[in-house]
């Protein structure tokens, strides 16, 4: 069954980053299996309203403030006016939310579930139970999650994470983890399996490097605390001096930047690391290849889509065993660290050590990740969780037999959750003493607030937007089913059967 998708996050392109490049992989693998796919997020550096980008996608470029690392201020009800407008234009089913510090994602589950939408919420990060920060924002997690119909987690260490923030019955999380375009990240002398000529010609292509031969490390990320920057900076000299025929490449920006290159300059080790600033996301295949190892030392991470695009690219990847990395790579394709300066520069010597005596076949990385991750595969998994919310499977087939497995009284059956007002107020006051009472109040205030636009701004008066011609939607077995149009009319009687309604 095709659906009408808003994805929304504050995360999106022109920006570069994992989250961003989820969204688009994922928004147009659903589009070319027959779904109706929209991204709604802020405005970015002058693009604002609406823009149209491959595959038919269209993005809602919303001009709101934003605050801090492209996240918009948190305002609760001033978004609801403008979402209100775009759900209906765009006859929208499903509100898809990626990313926890995202305000358009919380808002507008909030705003979604007031109109009586299904919704979905996707958690790409790892957060703490400690520091203020990660207080507020767990507690912010509750409060959206109470009242979600699934949610998405991209390895299984980040979804013990959100279970555990968010207070969420398990069965309510689902794993999938996210992908690569392996076409668009082949290492240079890339030949393709089917046109090799045979094992020994295959072995004879891998030539050792000799000690003398320059080894080069990249390393891409931004430069963030929670992305070790502090960790790299101490690391590099030790690594340099270790090896005289290594050097680095760096590409990424951030607030740690002043502090690589403060070091660099006290260190004089300009001529042996090349920093090159800030790149887009089509020119990261490009920098990888000038390399042989890929140095990635996160202090926490939930999947780490970059590892994955590195060792496509036929580096071999050094990594800290934080998060959900250990689940994203084969062992034969890494060597992990633990989250500490003496364990990662040993790990990254190993990893010399490795290559210089070719223990470590490279040339086959790119056909082993191409055969593990897949955009096309993700879509498919993630409709079959916009098939166990909106009910075009069943229960026990979506989630699984449980004997003896009930469901909260407050929350309902995982993936059917109520509309009505009253089950959503007892699912937020069940989230604390005091931010229950406080949910509470904002569900109430965010229905009126509903009911007043319902008034004031007619549905009636709110044009249609005409849609992009749709492909013919992809079932199960990977065969396409009828066409765009016979699904767009199916749709269209389906919302005439509502009076016109989208609840």
């Amino acid at each position: 069954m095709p659906y009408n998708i808003a994805m929304i996050s504050d995360f999106f392109f022109p920006q570069p980053g994992g989250v961003e490049s989820h969204i688009y992989q994922l928004s147009t693998k659903l589009i070319d299996r027959g779904h109706k796919v929209i991204v709604v997020t802020h405005a970015y550096q002058g693009r604002t309203g609406v823009h149209y980008l491959t595959n038919g996608l269209k993005v809602y470029h919303v001009p709101f403030l934003v605050i801090y690392r492209e996240s918009t201020m948190p305002t609760v009800f001033s978004f609801f006016p403008i979402f209100r407008n775009i759900i209906i234009r765009e006859k929208i089913e499903i509100v898809h939310g990626h990313a926890s510090l995202s305000s358009f994602c919380h808002e507008a589950i909030l705003h979604a579930r007031t109109m009586g939408l299904r919704t979905v919420f996707t958690d790409h990060s790892l957060f703490g139970f400690a520091d203020a920060g990660s207080i507020l924002t767990n507690k912010l997690l509750k409060f959206t999650l109470s009242d979600v119909d699934h949610v998405i987690c991209v390895s299984h260490t980040c979804k013990e994470n959100t279970v555990l923030r968010a207070s969420l019955d398990p069965l309510m999380v689902s794993v999938i983890p996210n992908a690569v375009v392996a076409e668009n990240f082949q290492p240079l002398a890339y030949t393709p399996r089917s046109q090799e000529p045979d094992h020994n010609a295959v072995k004879s292509m891998s030539r050792r490097l000799g000690p003398g031969d320059t080894i080069t490390i990249v390393v891409i990320s931004r430069l963030f605390y929670n992305k070790g920057t502090d960790l790299l900076i101490a690391a590099i000299p030790r690594i340099l001096a270790s090896h005289p025929n290594v050097r680095f490449i760096i590409a990424g920006s951030g607030p740690k930047a002043i502090d690589l290159e403060q070091m660099l300059e006290r260190r004089v080790l300009q001529d042996r690391v090349e920093l090159l600033g800030p790149v887009r996301h089509e020119e990261v295949r490009n920098v990888m290849t000038r390399g042989h190892i890929y140095l990635h030392p996160s202090l926490t991470e939930a999947f780490g889509t970059v590892i994955v695009e590195a060792a496509s690219c036929g580096l071999y990847v050094v990594c800290t065993q934080v998060g959900g990395i250990p689940e994203v790579l084969p062992r034969h394709m890494t060597t992990f660290a633990k989250p500490e300066e003496d364990d990662l520069v040993q790990a990254t010597g190993r990893a010399i050590a490795a290559l210089r005596s070719g223990k470590v076949r490279t040339e086959r990385f790119h056909d082993q990740v191409k055969m593990m991750y897949s955009w096309t595969d993700v879509a498919r998994r993630t409709e079959r969780v916009y098939d166990g919310i909106t009910g075009a499977i069943s229960e026990d087939e979506f989630y699984g037999h449980h004997p003896g497995s009930t469901w909260s009284a407050t929350r309902g059956r995982a993936g059917v959750q109520s509309y009505a007002l009253i089950d959503r107020l007892k699912r937020y006051y069940g989230c604390g003493v005091w931010a229950g009472k406080l949910f509470c109040l904002c569900a109430i205030i965010d229905f009126l607030f509903f009911l007043l636009l319902e008034v004031w701004a007619p549905r009636a008066n709110i044009d249609i937007a005409r849609n992009w011609p749709r492909k013919p939607f992809i079932n199960d077995k990977n065969k396409p089913v009828g066409n765009g149009v016979y699904w767009r009319r199916a749709y269209n009687d389906r919302m005439d059967r509502r009076n016109g309604s989208i609840r």
